[in-house]
């Protein structure tokens, strides 16, 4: 007989909302937090999270729940996949120390509780457009809208695998 698989070890970077806290105090500072809905995974959301992790010692990455994503208005059926997939995938990153979920609309919240030394987006936001610049910049941290690499997109890939079938 043999035993029960055991849950894959990037698994335990998932951490829920109201735990960080004492997780955060067994990672390196400075603390990196990005957010978003990584919904099908692609090349320039690899390349971004990789290049937001050069920005400090440790990677948080916050997810949209469901419900948060559907209210950003992407679409009634996104995301395609739901958060426990979209927390597995990302979590399974060597470039990614943590990952969370957040159910408001923004992430500012957490923002102010984790207080993170840098705070990233991708280069479709300008520093003064993301959710929490002032505040992390007003305690002295720093705001990085990072250029794309690559030019994809989530949407335009379901578009393009609709057009397929």
């Amino acid at each position: 007989m043999s035993a029960a698989p055991s849950s894959p070890s990037f698994e335990a970077k998932i951490c829920r909302p109201e735990e960080l806290s004492s997780r955060l105090a067994t990672i390196p500072r400075p603390l990196v937090f990005t957010n978003g809905c990584f919904d099908l995974l692609h090349r320039g959301h690899v390349t971004y999270l990789a290049e937001a992790k050069s920005l400090g010692a440790s990677l948080l990455v916050a997810l949209n729940t469901d419900a948060s994503v559907r209210r950003l208005g992407k679409g009634d059926d996104r995301p395609i996949n739901p958060l426990e997939d979209r927390m597995a995938v990302i979590a399974a990153l060597g470039c990614v120390d943590l990952v969370t979920w957040f159910d408001e609309d923004t992430p500012l919240g957490l923002i102010l509780r984790l207080r993170p030394e840098v705070l990233v987006k991708g280069g479709d936001w300008p520093v003064e457009g993301i959710v929490g610049a002032r505040e992390v910049l007003g305690w002295g941290g720093q705001v990085v809208s990072l250029p794309f690499r690559f030019q994809r997109s989530t949407t335009a890939l379901i578009d393009r695998i609709r057009r397929r079938r």
